[in-house]
């Protein structure tokens, strides 16, 4: 990789390395022709010195470069430099969701929804543009101090027009915690895959765990291909049931089984959070998972003890000041409320008896008109 700090094709002076993955670097720097600050995501050299490798990084990072959303990172540029390919994106500046995750461990429901809606909102932009993200996981979605969260990474998306359905591919797409059914069994990935993604990141962040825990990536495929998910709320009982359900029906084995696409799975999350703001929680008995369960492993990097994480709806949490507003639970009046005599159930019954006094005054006001209508046309003495 380039020493950092240096001038990248006589146009951005990189400033310092932000991130590194498998595949690339990434580094913040500044563009001297438009004079701003960019992210600068830098490929291996043995990814870059393969022609073939090239051609189709380029082809999707067009791709890519076409989506425009406030919840996509926006990419600028792409280009060869030195025989490595780099690609240019917009900075965000704040912090990957799984770095919130492993210091957080677990999300409450007010703040996991906004993120994960806002995701869906991004993810099924591109979906309506064609593309699929194919690598959908928390390491790929900035939060920003306003808890603003773009998705980036689309460098692997590939064009839906692209894929034929009885194309099998010998590389498995994404990364083995996060990766749907499909992709495990080397399929092409398609929308309802990233669907499955987001709900892997939905789970983890309500639970503070992921769905499918192993020490290999093979053996990790072979549960999203097989294994049913705990219920969510095995290890967070405050989670609502229909919250629950609509997460696990996005982690089902076959994609016609989910949401057909990221903006479905959105609308349906924007609906369950005004449900949630109004109905109270149901908290649900715990099952408190064995120590060597929830453990960190090579492979899926998950923290120590979930249950020394602060409670979820603890008073603690901090106050969104972002695009969405903190979700809420407002206390209901039961049915049981209702028959002992509350306030409201008198009020009820006040109106219904008004309503029954004004109807009697105007029946009874008509009676002497009716009289006189009959007077009118039947005077006595005829």
């Amino acid at each position: 990789m380039m020493n950092s700090p240096g001038l990248l094709n006589n146009r951005y002076q990189i400033e310092g390395r932000i991130g590194s993955g498998g595949m690339a670097e990434v580094y913040r720097a500044r563009d001297l022709m438009l004079e701003r600050t960019v992210a600068i995501k830098l490929l291996r050299e043995d990814f870059s010195g393969d022609p073939a490798f090239r051609e189709r990084f380029r082809q999707e990072a067009k791709a890519a470069a076409n989506l425009s959303h406030p919840n996509i990172v926006t990419i600028h540029d792409f280009g060869f430099d030195e025989k490595q390919i780099f690609i240019v994106m917009e900075y965000v500046p704040g912090t990957d969701l799984k770095t919130i995750l492993e210091s957080r461990g677990i999300l409450s429901v007010d703040e996991a929804l906004p993120l994960i809606i806002q995701a869906c909102a991004g993810v099924g932009y591109a979906h309506r543009a064609g593309l699929v993200h194919c690598d959908v996981k928390p390491q790929n979605m900035i939060v920003t101090p306003d808890q603003r969260l773009k998705v980036t990474d689309f460098g692997i998306a590939r064009a839906l027009a692209t894929i034929h359905p009885q194309e099998i591919n010998h590389v498995v797409w994404g990364s083995p915690q996060y990766f749907s059914p499909e992709q495990a069994a080397g399929h092409p990935p398609s929308p309802a895959s990233d669907v499955y993604g987001l709900g892997v990141v939905l789970y983890e962040m309500l639970t503070g765990r992921l769905p499918f825990i192993a020490s290999s990536a093979a053996e990790l495929s072979r549960l999203h291909r097989t294994a049913t998910p705990p219920p969510l709320s095995q290890f967070n009982p405050l989670i609502p049931l229909v919250l629950e359900q609509a997460c696990l029906k996005v982690l089902s084995k076959e994609p016609s089984s989910r949401y057909r696409t990221a903006d479905q799975f959105g609308r349906v999350l924007i609906s369950l959070s005004r449900s949630i703001k109004a109905t109270p929680i149901e908290v649900r008995p715990t099952v408190i998972p064995a120590k060597d369960e929830i453990s960190r492993s090579p492979i899926h990097g998950m923290p120590q003890q979930v249950q020394k994480q602060p409670h979820p709806f603890s008073s603690s949490q901090p106050t969104h000041q972002g695009p969405y507003a903190p979700i809420t639970s407002k206390p209901t009046t039961s049915a049981s409320d209702k028959l002992a005599g509350s306030p409201n159930a008198l009020d009820i019954d006040w109106r219904t008896w008004g309503l029954l006094l004004l109807t009697v005054i105007t029946l009874g006001g008509l009676i002497p008109f009716w009289v006189w209508i009959y007077l009118l046309y039947n005077p006595p003495g005829r």
